[in-house]
C-alpha cells in the first residue's frame, strides 16, 4: 500500500503547476517554428502541441530569437497556424522496482493494459556515464546458459558486447536465451523499431513466463515516431541505472543499435544537421558511444550493467557504419553468420570473427588451452573447407587438418549446445570431451 501512495504522489508532483504556452507559426519539412516559447525552452524539451483534432507531443530541436523548431511525434495531420504548444519541460522517467515484470513504452507508460505508477526519484533519460576514474574494473564471469558463451567467448559482469548479424539469423532468439538464462538480478530489454505485431510474441512466447519475471520490456514499434524510437533505447539505459544504482545486477538487451542511429538519422536532418558517411550525420558516433558507454561496471557501492547491444548488419559486413562506430566502443562483439544458419545450426555464431575481449583473464590457464586449441582447429578447418567438399584434400596432408576433419562435427555440435544445469565447469568439460 506504501508503494501505491508513493506512486501517486510522485505522480501528483510532477503534474506541471503552469505551463507556459506558444504558438504554432509555420510548418514545414515535418517541422514547426513556435513562438513564445524561445525565452523558456530548452534543446531536448517536450512540448504538447494542441490541435483541433488530438494531442500531439514533439520535442525542442533548434533555438532562435525567432523561434523554436518542434519536431512533432506523429506526422501532424490536422496541425493548423495558431494551435498552442504547451513546453512540458525535461524529458524523464521514474522508475521504480514494480516495473520489474511490465511491458512499457519510451516514456514510461504502460503497453500491457494495466495501471503503472512511477517510481520516487525521476531521472533524465540523456544521463552521462559514471566517471571513468570511478568506475570499477570488469567482475566475475557470468553463467548464460548457452555453452559457446560459458566457454569461447565468456561473458563477464560489465561487459559490454555487441551482436552483429543480419535478419533472420535467430538474434531475437539468442536474446531470448540470454534473458531466461544469464546469471543477473533484472534483465531490461530495449525493442527499438520492432514490427508492432512481435511485441506480444516476443514477450509471451519467445521470452515466456520465466524471462518476464525478472524483466523490463521498453518497447517502440516501427510505425512510431523517430523521436520516440530513439528515445526507446535512452529510457531502457535509464531503468537500468536506477536498478544499478541500488546496487544489482543488471543485463540490458538492446535490440536494436541499428535502428537507434536511422531514428537519431531522422531526427538530426530534420534538425537541420547535415548528413555524412552513409546519410548518418556526424553526431551519430557521439550519440551511439554515449549510450554504449553508460552501460558496464558501475562505481563503489553500485551494481553493473552487462549490455548485449545487436547490430543489423546487411550481408554480415562488418563495415558499415554503425557496426564500425559501436564495434570499436565495445568488450567484445559476436558475428552470426547467414551460411551457418542455412544449415541449421543455432545460435549461428561465426566462432572465428568473434571475440570476447575478457579473454584471457575470465579464464583460467587450463580453459584458455582448450579456448586456444578449439579455435585453432576450426581455423584450419575453415581453410581447407573448400577443399574438403570438393573431394580434393588427401588424408595425411596435414596432420593439423586431419585432426580438424576429425573433431569439426562434435566441435560444431557443441556450438549449438545450451548449457545445462552444470553450467561453466560442465560446459568446459564437455569442451574437453570433444578436443580429446
Amino acid at each position: 500500500m506504501a508503494e501505491v501512495f508513493d506512486g501517486l504522489t510522485s505522480e501528483l508532483a510532477r503534474v506541471p503547476v503552469r505551463s507556459r504556452i506558444g504558438r504554432v507559426r509555420e510548418a514545414a519539412r515535418g517541422t514547426l517554428r513556435v513562438t513564445g516559447l524561445e525565452a523558456h525552452a530548452r534543446l531536448g524539451d517536450r512540448v504538447t502541441i494542441h490541435t483541433h483534432v488530438a494531442v500531439i507531443g514533439g520535442e525542442v530541436l533548434r533555438l532562435s530569437p525567432d523561434g523554436v523548431i518542434v519536431l512533432p511525434d506523429s506526422g501532424g495531420e490536422g496541425l493548423a497556424i495558431g494551435d498552442a504548444v504547451a513546453l512540458v519541460g525535461a524529458a524523464d522517467i521514474a522508475p521504480g522496482d514494480h516495473w520489474i515484470g511490465r511491458v512499457i513504452d519510451a516514456f514510461g507508460k504502460p503497453l500491457d493494459g494495466c495501471p503503472l505508477l512511477p517510481g520516487q526519484d525521476p531521472r533524465s533519460v540523456r544521463a552521462p556515464a559514471p566517471a571513468a576514474t570511478q568506475r570499477r574494473r570488469l567482475g566475475p564471469r557470468i553463467e548464460t546458459g548457452v555453452a559457446v558463451f560459458d566457454t569461447l567467448l565468456p561473458l563477464v559482469r560489465g561487459q559490454r558486447i555487441g551482436l552483429f548479424a543480419g535478419s533472420g539469423v535467430g538474434k531475437s532468439s539468442l536474446l531470448a536465451r540470454f534473458a531466461r538464462g544469464v546469471d543477473a538480478d533484472v534483465i531490461v530489454i530495449a525493442l527499438v523499431g520492432e514490427r508492432g505485431r512481435e511485441l506480444r510474441e516476443f514477450t509471451e512466447r519467445v521470452l515466456g513466463p520465466q524471462g518476464m519475471a525478472r524483466s523490463v520490456v521498453v518497447a517502440a514499434t516501427s510505425d512510431q515516431s523517430p523521436l520516440v524510437r530513439r528515445r526507446c533505447a535512452w529510457t531502457a539505459m535509464a531503468v537500468a541505472e536506477h536498478f544499478r544504482d541500488l546496487g544489482l545486477q543488471v543485463l540490458l538487451l538492446v535490440d536494436s543499435v541499428t535502428r537507434f542511429a536511422e531514428a537519431h538519422r531522422e531526427v538530426a536532418l530534420a534538425g537541420g544537421e547535415d548528413a555524412g558517411l552513409g546519410g548518418f550525420p556526424p553526431s551519430t558516433s557521439a550519440m551511439i558511444m554515449g549510450l554504449a558507454e553508460r552501460a558496464g561496471p558501475g562505481p563503489e557501492g553500485a551494481g553493473d550493467i552487462t549490455a548485449v547491444f545487436s547490430v543489423l548488419v546487411a550481408g554480415s559486413d562488418m563495415d558499415g557504419t554503425v557496426a564500425d562506430i559501436l564495434r570499436g566502443v565495445l568488450d567484445g562483439h559476436v558475428v552470426m553468420d547467414r551460411k551457418i544458419a542455412e544449415r541449421g545450426r543455432y545460435p549461428a555464431i561465426d566462432l572465428l570473427r568473434s571475440v570476447s575481449r575478457s579473454l584471457p583473464e575470465a579464464a583460467s590457464e587450463d580453459e584458455n588451452l582448450l579456448i586456444t586449441q578449439a579455435r585453432r582447429l576450426l581455423g584450419a578447418y575453415d581453410r581447407a573447407e573448400l577443399m574438403i567438399q570438393a573431394g580434393l584434400y588427401a588424408r595425411g596432408s596435414d596432420p593439423l587438418i586431419d585432426e580438424a576433419i576429425r573433431i569439426w562435427p562434435a566441435l560444431d555440435g557443441f556450438l549449438a549446445e545450451m548449457a545445462p544445469d552444470d553450467g561453466v565447469a560442465g560446459s568446459f568439460r564437455r569442451l574437453q570431451a570433444v578436443l580429446a
